[in-house]
């Protein structure tokens, strides 16, 4: 089993760690194929409701390890080689984006390259105040673009300062993101975890179903053609929903003045 990252289940919350805190948390072959199967095997685990995304030591991530992919001899050619290391990578941020659980991802020092871009893929983010981030894949003589940076960042923060920061591959910190909205809040480094899990019980007390589907309809209307498309989804959902039990539970227990109790039916 990979140790290059560790998860610890709460409850109905995941907690996934990054752990090579002695290579600045960078992405090795190892890592990116546990995170791979870690978020695809998430897409049919109701057990888990809620995901935090976190890591170990000073360094959030450094981004890509150069020297952690093993080249398979088999391949062809330095394109066809550059090619399987990188759909490997993006893989991961599809892959988050496309699993049910809210993903909450907690930060600290550097987030580089393919760790911003780990960021970046998750739905709520908040940072120590040592957190710096960057597209740094610029600044390697690559493109700016690259692991879906130029996807999300525009959509995140407006496309003046996601031009800025992808055309340069300068940091961020803390304080310009928070400000921007790049990151929801900052906190102490040793008061982080306790931010996520407190955001994570919130989410918590929504009904299961109602909770996946939210996270769903918030991605797709993102690219939503026009306002009528996503009103359309909107309705959908919300009509598909109310037919669940888990609905009919939350009107009783709001008349009964009493916290819900749902079985995801």
């Amino acid at each position: 089993m990979s140790t290059a990252i560790l998860i610890e289940q709460r409850g109905a919350v995941d907690i996934v760690t990054l752990n090579r805190p002695d290579k600045l948390n960078s992405m090795n072959a190892d890592m990116v194929f546990a995170l791979q199967d870690y978020f695809r095997a998430a897409q049919d685990r109701h057990d888990v409701r809620v995901i935090i995304l976190r890591a170990n030591g000073p360094t959030f991530c450094a981004g890509l390890d150069l020297n952690g992919w093993v080249q398979d001899q088999s391949e062809t050619g330095p394109v066809h080689k550059a090619w399987k290391t990188q759909r490997a990578i993006a893989t991961v941020m599809q892959l988050m984006r496309s699993c049910p659980q809210p993903i909450i991802s907690l930060a600290q020092g550097a987030a580089c390259g393919g760790g911003f871009s780990l960021l970046l893929a998750s739905d709520v983010r908040y940072g120590a105040p040592s957190l710096k981030m960057n597209a740094a894949y610029i600044k390697i003589g690559l493109g700016g673009c690259d692991m879906g940076s130029s996807y999300f960042l525009p959509r995140l923060v407006g496309a003046s300062l996601a031009s800025e920061l992808i055309l340069t591959g300068r940091f961020i910190d803390a304080e310009r993101a928070k400000a921007t909205g790049l990151i929801s809040d900052i906190a102490e480094e040793k008061e982080l975890l306790s931010m996520g899990l407190s955001l994570a019980e919130e989410m918590l007390d929504t009904a299961p179903m109602g909770l996946r589907l939210t996270k769903d309809a918030l991605n797709r209307n993102i690219d939503a053609p026009s306002f009528d498309a996503a009103m359309a989804l909107e309705d959908r959902q919300q009509v598909m929903l109310a037919q669940t039990e888990d609905s009919r539970e939350a009107a009783k227990a709001f008349f009964a003045k009493r916290k819900p109790d749902y079985k995801d039916i």
